[in-house]
């Protein structure tokens, strides 16, 4: 895998909602999520049961892929700072599963109340849009190059 920029990875790290976009024939829907990220599996983790629309969009869709963003709530322009993903996304299982629930549970202690339906999203690309750097400034990660 071709290494993910460090402006990439810290901004994903910082922060722990994301929004995640599915379509079902052709009808979008989008939810938000807490998340945590493995960089080692590139690989983010997020929980969410099988009878939300959101999953079960994706479920009787047929591309396996999906879209979404981590964005930093500010008003101030220069401020804007926010990550762009897709990837193809899946219920974790076996050892996956067992790292992702580990890293879950120590970022939301409170989730191990509940029965957790881990999904992971592995980015095939990310785009980090930062205007600290500029206006506009964009990084682009792409997974396949």
């Amino acid at each position: 895998m071709k290494p993910i920029d460090k402006s990439i990875l810290t901004f994903i790290l910082q922060h722990h909602v994301l929004s995640l976009a599915v379509s079902r024939d052709n009808i979008p829907w989008c939810c938000s999520c807490f998340y945590c990220y493995l960089p080692e599996r590139n690989l983010l983790v997020f929980t969410s049961d099988s009878d939300t629309r959101h999953i079960d969009d994706f479920l009787a869709g047929d591309c396996g892929m999906v879209a979404g963003t981590i964005a930093l709530e500010t008003r101030v322009t220069g401020k804007i700072r926010g990550i762009q993903f897709a990837g193809p996304m899946r219920l974790l299982a076996g050892g996956e599963l067992k790292a992702a629930k580990h890293e879950y549970l120590k970022n939301f202690p409170i989730a191990r109340l509940a029965k957790l339906h881990l999904w992971g999203v592995e980015p095939t690309i990310l785009k980090l849009t930062d205007n600290r750097l500029g206006f506009g400034k964009k990084l682009i990660w792409r997974g396949s190059e």
